[in-house]
């Protein structure tokens, strides 16, 4: 079942334009882009198939979510690719997550905050890592808000070894620092915040405990699809009405036709997208 219906929020940027293209779409689908190199023929090639995926899949999404490690695996290339990919995006109304789970202390920190949350290829939110002390969070938390963005912060992850650091209660101690952060923003009891969270969709049991400890957080729910997370599993995450929470497919969407050159079809990633938002839809009976 899903939760009871947050009121109406007034909400920062990134939040607002997440919750009104889900509101105004009925679309909880966050569209991952993973370019691979090794699945094209050359860097052309990728660049080509990864925009007409982002602009074929964007009436299906809510937002979309590079991984930043396949950009950067590129150099020079990948970085170009990315700041095509955020231009094009902003065109086409999507919201922008950066996936890069960045983490580190003093002043690290706070360069890694101001080029992705503020410099020329920033996105509109970051995935964020809170496993060097809760200290660290805080030059993201800060260009966050003065960017009127978003960070996700890895709570429980959706690879199997994720309990090896995350077990023994540590993810349940991080979602209250999340709680807390957000606590310190204006805004109703209830309505959404700069911080959100990273919570697997792989862990479909734990769902709704990290959506009572977090009310005004964002949900970044990965592992749709190719990593065998289900949509018929993910209605605790959500309140009523289907807001709240982002469910990610990254190769289930962009190599939606399998591996090699089958699977860099365009209609099919359209398809598969389609797919997952009327499934979402389907168990949040909207």
């Amino acid at each position: 079942m899903s939760q009871p219906a947050l009121p109406l929020p007034t909400l920062p940027a990134f939040a607002a334009a997440v919750t009104e293209r889900t509101r105004t779409l009925q679309t909880r689908l966050c569209v991952g882009l993973d370019p691979r190199a090794d699945a094209y023929r050359d860097t052309a090639h990728l660049r080509l198939h990864t925009l007409d995926v982002l602009e074929a899949t964007a009436p299906f999404a809510a937002c979309v979510k590079p991984q930043l490690a396949f950009f950067e695996a590129l150099g020079l290339p990948g970085f170009a690719l990315l700041e095509e990919v955020c231009a094009l995006a902003r065109t086409l109304g999507l919201p922008i997550i950066l996936d890069g789970k960045r983490g580190d202390i003093g002043s690290t920190a706070e360069a890694y905050a101001r080029a992705w949350l503020g410099g020329p290829h920033a996105g509109d939110a970051l995935t964020v890592n809170p496993f060097l002390g809760f200290a660290t969070l805080t030059p993201f938390v800060e260009a966050a808000r003065a960017n009127d963005g978003g960070i996700f912060v890895l709570v429980k992850t959706s690879n199997p070894d994720q309990n090896d650091v995350q077990g023994s209660g540590i993810s349940e101690r991080v979602a209250v620092e999340v709680a807390r952060l957000n606590a310190e923003e204006e805004g109703e009891a209830g309505t959404y915040a700069s911080v959100g969270a990273v919570v697997g969709a792989t862990h479909p049991r734990d769902l709704a405990t990290f959506r009572a400890l977090m009310p005004r957080a964002l949900l970044l729910l990965p592992g749709l699809g190719a990593q065998g997370a289900a949509a018929a599993d993910l209605a605790p995450a959500f309140h009523a009405g289907g807001t709240g929470a982002l469910a990610s497919a990254s190769r289930g969407v962009q190599y939606a036709a399998g591996s090699g050159a089958a699977g860099l079809d365009v209609a099919a990633s359209a398809a598969a997208a389609r797919r997952f938002r009327d499934e979402l839809n389907g168990v949040l009976e909207l």
